[in-house]
């Protein structure tokens, strides 16, 4: 695309977001339209997906340039994507942007945005990793790449302030997307699912290693719980088509009754708020699972390799590894990881949410607390919120 005016002909500020995968695309549109309603002459540039440019962004470069996943696959396009970030910093140098809003994808952004602000730039960085679980010196990286950094959680403003980082929560953009009461009856007639019927959500993650490893223990789990219950539904969302052909070639080398296991394009949300408990990954699940007022059973496993490295190296420092249970700052959800994820003891968890009201209600009553705190401040959208932290770092109008 052609390079954005020089500033002498614009009639606003020229602000560059530079997001670097699909949930990106997603955050980076919402943050466009309330950074637009609070400075409606400014001019955006950057990377962006669909969403962004449907909010009148002047992509240079599209999402998809950034968009790896895996070790092997980011060894592949690392010169690429070197040359693409060391071509993207010389323009914005050339550009100078008002301000610059790194959002998510800190392996790519980070480098970025430190020689923007080591050049003087006024930048902003949108999501911060999971400083409060493990690497917690990350923190004092951000601050030297961000002037600012926009937090999804309220107890990360404190371990940057440690390391003398400017931080401000602005909210979970999930938070805004869920109602404060769920409508289970309307959920589970969008997916034809009887109202007196058993569901059970099987998440086993968005990634095909996670997959991989994930989803035959959580399905041979699911066909001893359906052994019990023959009239148990169990139904998993795929978040895209390949994943879908890996789930249903895994359902292939399953047994019976994990076979009749049905599967979903995308609609997890949609899914947990029908289900009368879940099984999934640890990861953005479980805080989706937790404001749909789903009760869970957390199962996760690593590569064994990358478990004894950050075993032995000391780099996790949570003693707790699911959201609600981070959040809450104690045990809400039962959690099984690495050598206990076995599909006795993940089917024996389950067993009394199916089984036992009140164990499935004492999950509930903690979820509308959870909800609560992830909200923005001064009742603001999480948008809304992160457009006025970053525009704070700049002389713009509010």
């Amino acid at each position: 695309m052609n390079s954005a005016a020089p500033p002498s002909q614009r009639r606003g500020p020229l602000i560059a977001l530079i997001a670097g995968e699909a949930s990106g695309d997603l955050l980076g549109a919402k943050l466009l339209d309330a950074l637009r309603a609070l400075a409606p002459q400014a001019h955006f540039v950057g990377i962006g997906g669909p969403r962004m440019r449907a909010q009148d962004m002047d992509c240079w470069h599209d999402i998809t340039e950034l968009s790896v996943m895996g070790f092997s696959e980011v060894l592949r396009h690392l010169p690429r994507l070197l040359r693409l970030r060391r071509e993207l910093t010389q323009r914005l140098l050339h550009e100078r942007p008002a301000l610059t809003i790194g959002i998510d994808a800190p392996d790519f952004n980070l480098g970025l945005e430190r020689r923007l602000k080591h050049a003087g730039l006024p930048i902003a960085h949108y999501v911060s990793p999971s400083v409060w679980a493990w690497r917690e010196n990350r923190a004092a990286r951000l601050g030297a790449s961000a002037d600012r950094v926009l937090c999804l959680f309220p107890m990360e403003p404190a371990i940057y302030a440690r390391h003398g980082v400017d931080a401000r929560f602005v909210g979970h953009p999930l938070a805004d997307h869920f109602a404060a009461h769920n409508d289970r009856a309307a959920a589970r007639d969008a997916l034809g699912i009887a109202a007196d019927a058993q569901l059970l959500a099987v998440l086993p993650g968005s990634r095909h290693g996670e997959v991989q490893r994930l989803l035959p223990v959580f399905l041979d789990a699911a066909a001893r719980l359906h052994a019990r219950r023959p009239a148990l539904n169990i139904l998993i969302p795929a978040a895209n088509a390949t994943l879908r052909m890996q789930i249903e070639a895994t359902l292939a080398n399953q047994a019976p009754p994990a076979r009749t296991a049905r599967v979903l394009d995308g609609q997890a949300d949609l899914l947990l708020r029908a289900a009368d408990a879940a099984l999934l990954a640890s990861g953005t699940a479980t805080l989706e699972a937790a404001l749909a007022q789903c009760p869970m059973v957390v199962g996760h496993r690593i590569a064994p390799l990358t478990h004894f490295i950050v075993k032995r190296l000391g780099l996790l420092r949570a003693t707790r590894y699911s959201l609600p249970n981070i959040l809450a700052g104690h045990d809400v959800v039962p959690e099984l990881m690495q050598n206990a994820c076995t599909s006795p003891r993940l089917a024996a968890a389950l067993a009394p949410l199916l089984d036992d009201p009140a164990a499935a209600a004492m999950q509930r009553a903690v979820f509308p607390m959870l909800h609560a705190m992830l909200h923005a401040p001064d009742a603001a959208t999480a948008a809304s919120a992160a457009a006025r932290a970053a525009l704070d770092l700049l002389a713009v109008p509010t």
